[in-house]
């Protein structure tokens, strides 16, 4: 499933298309996805302002409770892809992410990185995002050596539009990629194909537009370097009292070692 070519790639442009990474699990994926959007968590987040078209579902950290989700991820290949991809034997979980487009939903999912939300760092880093559905024009949306750039890109909450983090920060402005002429890599892809991409690609997808759901699952892991850090705030996800320093890895009985 892996070439160097991939690889190597990843390392450069920080996304790369994996064909059929889940291609055997897409059913089980599906009922994980039914089973999560019935039953949502606490962490259920709204992505919508009122008045605005569709449906957006947006869940996150339910792999402990729904076991089609857990017997992915603990099952199939992919903590061998990540180690692969990231040059570390070692691959932990981080969480497991939900993102569902009903038809109509119009609204883009905006360009960021997820890097900056979260409280690890570290350059062996992997996120795994997976439509269960063909998509066509839906697809994410990865701009090429973004992971490389010397500053992570501002951070904010997308409903106000307000930086994620009070106070002064030495983060860059959020990009426009097309006004400015970067190199935006884009796939189609069918049920069980995967995007891999760095937790620094700036990354973003389109409105669904089209008269077919788009749901998706995604799945972020980290490597050997790996480590906890302080952040000027509360991080997304919050995962509250975990009484990690910084410089530590994850505790593993929090963020389970999938392959060592």
């Amino acid at each position: 499933m892996i070439t160097q070519e991939i690889v190597t790639a990843y390392q450069r442009d920080g996304a790369v298309l994996i064909k059929g990474l889940w291609r055997d699990w897409v059913e089980r994926l599906r009922e994980g996805v039914e089973a999560n959007m019935a039953n949502p968590s606490p962490s259920l987040m709204a992505t919508l302002k009122p008045g605005e078209a569709g449906r957006f579902f947006d869940d996150y950290c339910n792999w402990s409770r729904i076991p089609a989700f857990e017997e992915v991820i603990f099952q199939s290949d992919v903590a061998d892809v990540a180690a692969q991809l990231m040059g570390s034997d070692r691959v932990q979980l981080f969480h497991d992410h939900v993102l569902v487009k009903e038809p109509g939903t119009n609204k883009p999912t905006p360009w960021h990185t997820d890097g900056p939300y979260y409280f690890v760092e570290g350059r062996q880093t992997v996120s795994f995002w997976s439509p269960l559905d063909p998509v066509r024009e839906a697809s994410l949306r990865c701009v090429a050596g973004s992971h490389l750039w010397p500053r992570d890109v501002l951070p904010t909450r997308w409903m106000s539009e307000t930086d994620f983090y009070p106070g002064d920060h030495d983060y860059m402005p959020i990009p426009d990629p097309e006004a400015e002429g970067m190199q935006i890599l884009e796939w189609e892809m069918e049920p069980g194909d995967a995007v891999a991409f760095h937790y620094r690609t700036l990354h973003g997808t389109r409105g669904n537009t089209t008269t077919n759901r788009r749901r998706a699952f995604s799945l972020r892991l980290v490597g050997e370097d790996a480590r906890y850090v302080d952040r000027p705030g509360p991080t997304s996800p919050p995962f509250s009292g975990h009484g990690m320093q910084p410089g530590a890895r994850l505790r593993e009985d929090w963020f389970p070692v999938l392959r060592s």
